[in-house]
């Protein structure tokens, strides 16, 4: 027979065991619920660690830490806070790329292993062996010159762009980070929807989780950049990062299907190229991995300039980063005078916009309507960093 004490202890371990259970179910009700740290089994001095090496570096203008549903740290630079908008940059491709999971449960597209040109009929040509699959995985073949087709930013109509783009090598045999890719997702979806693809980010995910103030750009023509630019807080573009870690179940919903999450959160490349940081990366239908060991698996999205979502989905946690980024008022490209220009070195031209801005010949708010990071949203310190800060969000877990 149990003594007493035996009982008591049982019992505190089942209510201790009901409380974690209880924790992973927990999701925001509009806002983040603020939460102590140690009481999620948390050290507050690790999780300011980890905040402290995302501000080493200037360009940081928000952190956000979530765990088990709970807002545990969070820090913004001077004149930014918890409602400041960031440009998500390529974070956005995670985004609409979940849109095609959705579609997938749906039966709209029947799978991802379909030839992209079942859906685009432009594609029935040398392009044809080309297949959803190879978009996600940035193994499309399609032709990949230095810009990375940066430059279809500015153009006024940039699926019109898409089209001409044609084959370079066979698919499925090379990672290539190519911005078409992306582009080509938002056509196949209004294909199979009759909707935009921002509508049905705004109707399929972001109603449901509780983000209402966002901006979704679209091009000159009125085209969805899905290979770019949703800007919202660092706090809601957490809720995505939540949606990711719970394996696309909100509440009771499953929004996103597991098995997409589940191939997502699978590593198809290994390895990528080493462009800023020796930290090995791979990559799995539109998400990166930067940590992918027996201690813990934490994948991202990932944005020019410095952007994050880091997801460590076994343990629950989320990590946003932000840079410094100051919107201008609407949701589609004006380029004025400049859409009349062929851009093809990005750089350069960047820097050519700041010139004439300093000068005073432009002004990048009122003359142009884009999303435009400043030299002050730039990073240096973070890409430096970033393998200490892969360590340290993966040390928040351990003992």
């Amino acid at each position: 027979m149990l003594r007493f004490n035996q009982i008591i202890q049982l019992l505190l371990i089942s209510l201790f065991a009901y409380n974690i259970n209880a924790q992973e179910k927990v999701y925001p009700d509009g806002n983040w619920e603020i939460k102590d740290a140690l009481s999620l089994g948390l050290s507050q001095t690790k999780i300011d660690n980890l905040i402290n090496l995302s501000f080493e570096d200037s360009a940081t203008q928000s952190v956000v830490i979530i765990k088990n549903g709970y807002l545990v740290g969070e820090r913004h630079a001077d004149g930014f806070d918890s409602q400041s908008f960031g440009t998500s940059w390529s974070m956005a491709k995670s985004f609409y790329a979940a849109l095609i999971g959705i579609s997938l449960d749906l039966g709209e597209i029947s799978s991802i292993d379909d030839n992209v040109g079942k859906y685009l009929s432009y594609f029935n040509d040398e392009r044809s062996v080309v297949t959803i699959r190879d978009l996600l995985n940035m193994t499309s073949g399609l032709e990949f010159p230095d810009h990375e087709h940066e430059n279809m930013f500015f153009r006024n109509d940039q699926i019109e762009y898409v089209k001409t783009i044609g084959m370079e090598k066979e698919p499925n045999t090379l990672f290539e980070y190519n911005n078409v890719n992306s582009m080509l997702l938002g056509e196949i979806l209004l294909q199979v929807t009759g909707k935009k693809a921002d509508t049905l980010l705004r109707e399929r995910i972001f109603e449901k989780i509780g983000i209402d103030d966002y901006t979704l750009w679209q091009d000159g023509s009125g085209n969805v950049m899905t290979y770019c630019c949703v800007d919202m807080s660092a706090r809601d573009y957490s809720k995505f990062g939540l949606l990711f870690s719970r394996k696309g179940k909100w509440l009771d919903e499953q929004i996103i299907p597991a098995e997409y999450v589940n191939e997502t959160f699978s590593t198809f490349w290994d390895s990528t190229p080493n462009w800023w940081t020796d930290q090995n990366r791979g990559y799995s239908l539109h998400w990166w991995i930067s940590k992918n060991d027996e201690e813990s698996t934490i994948f991202n999205a990932s944005g020019k300039f410095g952007q994050y979502i880091f997801v460590d989905h076994k343990n629950d946690i989320i990590f946003t980063r932000i840079t410094k980024y100051h919107p201008m008022p609407g949701s589609q490209q004006n380029w004025g005078f400049l859409k009349y220009l062929d851009i093809n070195n990005v750089d350069l031209w960047i820097n050519i916009l700041r010139l004439m801005h300093k000068v005073g010949l432009i002004d990048l708010s009122k003359d142009i309507t884009t999303p435009n990071t400043f030299p002050d949203g730039e990073s240096n310190e973070f890409y430096t960093n970033y393998a200490k800060i892969i360590d340290a969000m993966a040390d928040l877990s351990r003992e």
